[in-house]
């Protein structure tokens, strides 16, 4: 078994590679986004040479929100995903444990374009595990990114299946580990040693960035984490590989 998929051991979870509880974790990763909130998004363009506004179109034409839908996009903070499906005219609420990370989302929104088709943005503090919202709300449920640093992934994914209405469906873009011969080498030197020093110089935060490094390495293998998804009760479950492996589009649906 991946050791990624034993991360709670009794009481306590990982946070990277260390062991703590399981509040110490939500605090903890916390601390981790409101430091690089501001900065999240150059880092973003920085760490992956631009290639994350390729992936984050790509997800959204697999997700296809259409004019009128409601979606819930968990951990949206900075409002990437979310803008992109509100220009399709669906009706977004963007979801995010951190106000500091939500707030930068926000802000964007008022800088924002807007045309008749363009459906409305809401955003709203909310842990991933336990929200506030009715139970077959949704049309979709969307998270990217954001997954791996939620401490309980299995209540999150229920509580997923919970919001959204019979028919909905479930899409998630997450890090993973690539399965290509010789990439996977340069990929690990990449993350381990360039990436914390990236985040000193540009964020001013090379120990977020670290942490960010070992929550990859931790995190379940495409086919672990697709029994997880299917576990929660969705159908249908598959993914998509990108850069063999190191990027992954999960999706399923409730019934």
């Amino acid at each position: 078994m991946n050791e990624a998929s034993n991360e709670s051991s009794g009481e306590t979870v990982s946070f990277g590679y260390e062991n703590v509880s399981p509040e110490e974790k939500t605090r903890r990763v916390g601390e981790v986004f409101s430091s690089v909130a501001r900065k999240y998004d150059i880092m973003n363009d920085a760490m992956s040479m631009g290639m994350h506004r390729g992936w984050k179109d790509r997800f959204v034409k697999r997700v296809k929100p259409q004019s009128g839908e409601r979606i819930l996009d968990m951990a949206g903070g900075t409002g990437d995903i979310a803008f992109r499906m509100a220009d399709r005219g669906a009706d977004i609420t963007v979801a995010d444990i951190n106000q500091d990370m939500l707030d930068v989302g926000a802000e964007r929104a008022m800088d924002r374009t807007e045309t008749e088709d363009t459906g409305s943005l809401v955003f709203s503090c909310q842990n991933a595990e336990e929200t506030s919202f009715a139970s077959n709300t949704f049309d979709a449920y969307t998270i990217v990114f954001g997954i791996r640093n939620v401490t309980d992934k299995d209540k999150a994914l229920r509580e997923a299946l919970r919001v959204l209405r019979p028919g909905g469906r479930f899409y998630c873009m997450e890090f993973s580990t690539t399965e290509w011969a010789g990439f996977r080498e340069i990929y690990d030197v990449y993350s381990e040693q360039l990436l914390p020093r990236m985040g000193q110089m540009i964020a001013g935060d090379a120990d977020s960035y670290r942490y960010l490094v070992e929550s990859i390495r931790k995190f379940p293998s495409m086919p672990e984490f697709e029994r997880m998804i299917a576990k929660a009760g969705f159908v249908n479950t598959k993914y998509e590989s990108i850069l063999g492996g190191a990027v992954a589009i999960h999706s399923g649906w409730k019934i």
